[in-house]
């Protein structure tokens, strides 16, 4: 089996000793690596590419910001993306295979028992989400965890005051379409991906202990442990700042910005992705 593999060493499992490990098992399995790229150092493949190269499979060892970039490029491309958890919490590979681990998803990989599947997506204006999209004035807290990530003091203080003024005062986003949750809205949406539909989970900062509660979790990267309230599974949402101006969001752990009246749509992936189940 020939692939061409994408990796990135800036993910969150992304070190030396973890990728070694990676090409070990790929040649165990009897994966040939014909072309490898170094992610955002090097551009990934597009189509025309893997055509010229004749590869069918495209391997990534990343984190769901990475996966984003490279599958979101290649629109058109009848082959099938491998993604491999390489990064923090890889929440596109748990979508696709669960609890398994690496090895086992390369083995079966290499055995042919994988299913091609089109999950799922969230589709707005700046791009598509395939693991999950962050809403709302809370995702200034994307900037502490960077920082946290590369040892920035400095720009560790600053980001964080800024979190949590926007956690306290910040232009909350509300669900206008269909109207579920509070009107007044929340510092966070988090609209999650299925085959079937959008879960929308709302988090809240009702008082200090919350708002601590909170940071806390996102600075365990674990947002989702914080304070929250489930609103329901649609397949088109509208989301809207409170008053009316644009509002940050985070497509797969990834800065982008909305307009003041955004639509999110339920769309299937625009290229085969490998998984051990066919639905979520």
């Amino acid at each position: 089996m020939r692939v061409w593999l994408v990796t990135n060493e800036k993910s969150g499992s992304n070190d030396r000793a973890r990728l070694d490990r990676l090409e070990r098992s790929l040649a165990a399995h009897g994966i040939e690596v014909v072309r490898r790229t170094k992610f955002p150092a090097e551009a990934p493949p597009a189509p025309a590419d893997l055509e010229a190269e004749a590869i069918d499979t495209l391997v990534i060892f990343a984190g769901d910001g990475t996966l984003n970039s490279v599958i979101s490029g290649l629109v058109g491309w009848g082959g099938a993306v491998l993604a491999l958890p390489g990064g923090t919490m890889n929440l596109l590979y748990h979508r696709l295979f669960g609890g398994m681990d690496c090895d086992e998803a390369i083995r079966r990989t290499a055995a042919g028992e994988l299913v091609r599947r089109r999950p799922g997506t969230i589709a707005c204006a700046a791009g598509i989400a395939y693991a999950g999209l962050l809403a709302g004035p809370a995702t200034a807290w994307y900037d502490v965890r960077e920082a946290l990530r590369d040892i920035d003091l400095a720009r560790l203080a600053g980001s964080a005051s800024l979190a949590l003024e926007e956690s306290f005062r910040g232009e909350y986003v509300r669900c206008e379409e269909p109207e579920i949750g509070r009107r007044e809205g929340y510092p966070m949406l988090v609209l999650g991906p299925r085959d079937e539909g959008i879960e929308v989970t709302a988090y809240h900062a009702e008082n200090a202990a919350e708002v601590l509660e909170q940071v806390a979790a996102i600075l365990r990267r674990n947002f989702r442990t914080g304070p929250h309230d489930r609103l329901g599974e649609v397949t088109k949402l509208r989301l809207a700042s409170a008053r009316g101006h644009a509002f940050g969001i985070l497509l797969d752990g990834e800065e982008a910005q909305a307009h003041a009246h955004e639509d999110f749509v339920l769309v299937p992936a625009p290229v085969d992705l490998l998984a051990s189940v066919a639905h979520d």
